[in-house]
């Protein structure tokens, strides 16, 4: 598990839940979504919104803030303007512990 990092608990992120955790000095949002977990940087970067305040719409975050959606797979935004892609992480799962890498 070259340069991956626990980051959460398994048992902190519900089934359709988020979490924003602290990893490497940036905040990064975890999504369960049906048991599979993917992670995104935290803090939207249309309207500065922490994704975790949001909600899961299948395997995309709609943003609290002013409702841009983000694709957990791809970091790309659906949204009335035209908005950069969020950075991704990859994410390993063993037993309870949540590992995260930032994508190269």
């Amino acid at each position: 598990m070259a340069n991956f990092v626990q980051a959460a608990k398994v048992s902190d992120i519900k089934t359709g839940g988020l979490k924003t955790v602290s990893f490497n000095g940036e905040d990064v949002t975890i999504a369960n979504v049906n048991g599979k977990y993917y992670a995104i940087r935290a803090i939207c970067n249309h309207a500065g919104w922490d994704l975790a305040e949001g909600e899961l719409e299948g395997e995309s975050i709609v943003c609290a803030g002013h409702g841009a959606k983000w694709n957990l797979s791809t970091g790309e935004a659906e949204f009335d303007e035209p908005l950069d892609p969020e950075p991704l992480y990859d994410v390993k799962v063993e037993e309870d512990a949540i590992f995260l890498r930032k994508k190269s």
